[in-house]
């Protein structure tokens, strides 16, 4: 039966984009375009995550890096915004109750520079104009009047006390110790000789005299002192009266402006309180005192602690805040406290060095982080959980607990977060921390997913050449001529491998798009047509391929041993794909196939020697399965059989070349020999079906260039899974060696069509008699087995007789 039938015509083996089909000249006739290319399920999630209000519903922006994710979700939240209302500004103020703490205020947008302006103002009106009303004359009067009432009445009752004591014989004196009252005789104070000549009775008449005014010396002490305190608080509640006075028609106003913010409210009170106890520090300051050859700082009285510190400003927002955060450490993403350094060395700090982060200035609006930099940073990840947990955002000092003494830190009270965060990440974070972080589904409960392939539609078509234009036209690009969009429809067809899909990896193609340009400018092009296109494309293959280059040379050279001509038995080409990061590209190997007697099984060479990978091992481990189904019906498969990757050093990982594996084994145990032109991939299941690979565009490639290498015959090709038809977007040097007869594509489905294609010999299927054709590969490998047993069970049974014997 003639194989031919297998053979894939050229028009199959690349999908070729009709520049007639666009429906315009150039891209200069095309509107800009800002939309996602063939995103749907991603844009949609995005409509679902940003329109649900409830908590937890954050996102999860997932999809290979150069998808469009990032421009996607800018364009949408931007749009988006514009209509969403402006969200409140946010303020610090110092906390006059305690110290070590800073008060948040919430304001409509606007007012908290409006609050900071006005509080700027206030005190510099009230520094203006508390000191004139301190040198007033009507406030030195009535402190005059105080203090002269206060003289008064303390000098008339020691005047009174004097008396007294003048009456009785007894002074009043002022000793280090204070006022005493002292006996005299003849206006002079008694000796202690005086003293004790006196009689007893005089003695005790003069002791209870004294006592008794020492007891009203203490009396005078007390009023005096009662006196002192109602003076000073006659004078404080003057001064609280002329601060009033200073202070009530210009509060007044800021309460009547702020009067719906209770919270404001509290603090002008506090604020009004605070001038009120701290007059002196309006009052005009003495010059200290200088040490000569030393210039001292001027101590002045402080008033920053009436400063706003405006956190948060949304005054010029228009809607609500898109932020994108490049960079999200703690500091940046939460907002620090920051310390200035002092004479001596001491750091400190207080509420006006209170600094915002991301967070604040998203408040009300969007946040958008890069998950695996939140992931790097110390800390931001459990803060961030904790952040949305708790609806605020709290700035903290997070190495507080590490340090071996806890020091006084500033603890601003939290602000209350209104935010939608975003987080943008590849599949493999999503999964890690959907499985490992039981938080996380909990706090990003809306994924939107961006493919890296989009379905070849009309549609989609039209919207990459209105990507192509926008790009173009926005970096000052050359425009594309239609055959020139085709090449690049082309050529991204190739990328997704898939003749019905587009790769939407679109940060390769804007800069591929920017190599065209310029080596169509170069080339003194004034508009980019499909040869430039793929002119760009070889120039970027050039810069990658120099290893690729190298190994080709090896071939030529017969270093790597890999025969395009003649037939072997046991030997078959396999293909594989080597990925060097920035390039990819296929290369054929030589596998071989060695059969023995014995009940070893399958050997395999390289994962004896460690050099393969489980799916490796287990695409050979089905070479049993279906050698053992299709010939060990009725009898024990007797066989030993090693199978080895020739000149191979590297490890080995996959399974596409399960199938090739199973030819060579055929062709040893048949002794039917292989065309060496063929090279094969595939994989095989037990049943004998061939199933799609990876990689079959580099593949044939790379088999195309060493059999044009040796020189090409016609006899030689590749055979493929039919499954992997779709998926070829071959060069065109292959399509144009394919049409004109040089080189061959197959497209199979069996082991048995490709053991026929390789070999030239039907494979034969076992008859109702349980027999394979005469002549075919099967009966002969049966044939093989058959006698392979036979031998077997003569050598066990010669073994048994030697035991008996002995």
């Amino acid at each position: 039966m003639s194989s031919d039938h297998l053979l894939l015509p050229a028009d199959k083996l690349r999908w070729n984009c009709d520049p007639e089909l666009l429906g315009f000249e150039t891209t200069d006739e095309l509107p800009d375009f800002d939309s996602a290319i063939g995103q749907k399920r991603a844009l949609r999630s995005i409509d679902f995550g940003l329109g649900v209000e409830a908590a937890g519903f954050n996102l999860y922006i997932s999809g290979e890096t150069g998808t469009g994710r990032t421009s996607t979700i800018a364009s949408i939240l931007h749009k988006r915004a514009k209509n969403e209302p402006k969200p409140h500004d946010w303020v610090y103020v110092n906390n006059f109750k305690t110290s070590d703490s800073a008060i948040s205020l919430d304001l409509p947008a606007g007012m908290g520079s409006d609050l900071a302006a006005d509080m700027k103002e206030l005190i510099e009106a009230f520094r203006k104009d508390i000191p004139k009303a301190l040198e007033s004359s009507e406030y030195e009067s009535r402190r005059a009047e105080l203090l002269e009432n206060y003289q008064s009445a303390t000098n008339n009752l020691f005047q009174e006390l004097e008396r007294a004591s003048e009456k009785l014989g007894f002074a009043l004196q002022r000793t280090v110790s204070g006022l005493v009252i002292v006996p005299q005789k003849d206006s002079r104070n008694y000796t202690q000789e005086e003293y004790e000549a006196l009689t007893e009775k005089k003695r005790q008449k003069l002791d209870q005299q004294g006592k008794e005014l020492t007891e009203r010396l203490n009396e005078v002490l007390r009023q005096v002192r009662e006196q002192e305190k109602a003076t000073k608080e006659a004078l404080s509640q003057s001064d609280r009266e002329l601060g009033m006075s200073c202070l009530g028609h210009r509060l007044d106003p800021l309460r009547e402006k702020y009067s719906a913010l209770e919270k404001v409210l509290a603090y002008l009170d506090a604020v009004q309180e605070d001038i009120l106890n701290t007059l002196d520090d309006f009052k005009p300051q003495s010059v200290q005192p200088q040490i000569p050859g030393i210039k001292l700082p001027r101590q002045e009285p402080t008033f920053e602690r009436y400063q706003v510190n405006l956190l948060v400003d949304n005054k010029q927002t228009e809607g609500a805040p898109v932020v994108f955060e490049s960079n999200p450490t703690y500091n940046n993403l939460f907002g620090r406290i920051e310390h200035v350094m002092q004479y001596g060395g001491v750091a400190v700090t207080d509420f006006t060095l209170i600094r915002a982060g991301a967070l604040h200035r998203a408040n009300g609006g969007y946040l958008v982080i890069d998950a695996r930099e939140v992931l790097m940073n110390p800390f931001v990840w459990d803060s961030l959980k904790r952040c949305i947990r708790n609806s605020e955002i709290r700035i903290e000092d997070v190495l507080e607990q590490y340090r071996f003494m806890t020091m006084v830190s500033l603890k601003p009270e939290p602000v209350q977060m209104r935010a939608k965060i975003v987080l943008i990440g590849t599949p493999w974070i999503y999964y890690l921390l959907f499985h490992l972080d039981p938080d996380y589904r909990k706090f990003f409960k809306v994924k939107a997913e961006f493919d890296s392939r989009v379905a070849r539609t009309p549609e989609i078509v039209n919207d990459y050449a209105l990507f192509v234009a926008s790009h173009c036209r926005a970096e000052g690009l050359l425009s594309f001529h239609k055959s020139g969009v085709a090449a690049l429809l082309e050529h991204a067809a190739r990328m997704a491998d898939d003749q019905e899909k587009l790769s939407s990896q679109f940060m390769e193609i804007g800069d591929f798009i920017r190599e065209i340009s310029f080596w169509a400018a170069k080339a003194g092009r004034k508009l980019i047509e499909g040869s430039d296109v793929r002119a760009a494309a070889e120039e970027n293959l050039y810069r990658v391929n120099r290893i690729e280059e190298r190994l080709q040379e090896l071939y030529e050279e017969g270093t790597i041993m890999v025969d395009t001509d003649g037939a072997v038995v046991g030997q078959i080409n396999g293909l594989s794909v080597i990925g060097l990061g920035d390039h990819t590209f296929g290369r054929p190997t030589r596998i071989t196939a060695s059969i023995y007697t014995g009940q070893d099984g399958m050997v395999n060479i390289e994962r004896e020697v460690k050099l393969s990978g489980p799916l490796h091992d287990k695409g050979v481990l089905i070479l049993t399965g279906y050698l053992g189904g299709t010939f060990a019906g009725e009898r024990p498969l007797s066989l030993s059989a090693s199978i080895c990757f020739e000149q191979s050093y590297d490890g080995i990982e996959g399974d596409s070349a399960s199938s090739t594996e199973l030819y060579a084994l055929l062709s040893a145990l048949s002794g039917v020999a292989i065309k060496q032109g063929i090279a094969v991939t595939g994989s095989v299941n037990q049943r004998g079906v061939i199933q799609p690979i990876g990689g079959v565009n580099y593949k044939i490639e790379g088999f195309f260039a060493v059999c044009r290498a040796k020189g090409l015959t016609g006899r030689q090709g590749v055979m493929i899974p039919k499954t992997n038809e779709r998926h070829l977007m071959l060069h065109e040097d292959v399509v144009q060696a394919v049409n004109e007869g040089k080189f061959h594509i197959w497209s199979i489905e069996t082991v048995e069509q490709g053991i026929e294609i390789l070999t030239g010999v039907k494979a034969g299927l076992r008859g109702k008699d349980g027999r394979f054709p005469k002549g075919s590969v099967y009966q002969l490998v049966d044939e093989r087995l058959k006698s392979m047993g036979e031998r077997l069970q003569e050598q066990k049974s010669k073994s048994r007789s030697r035991k008996k014997i002995s």
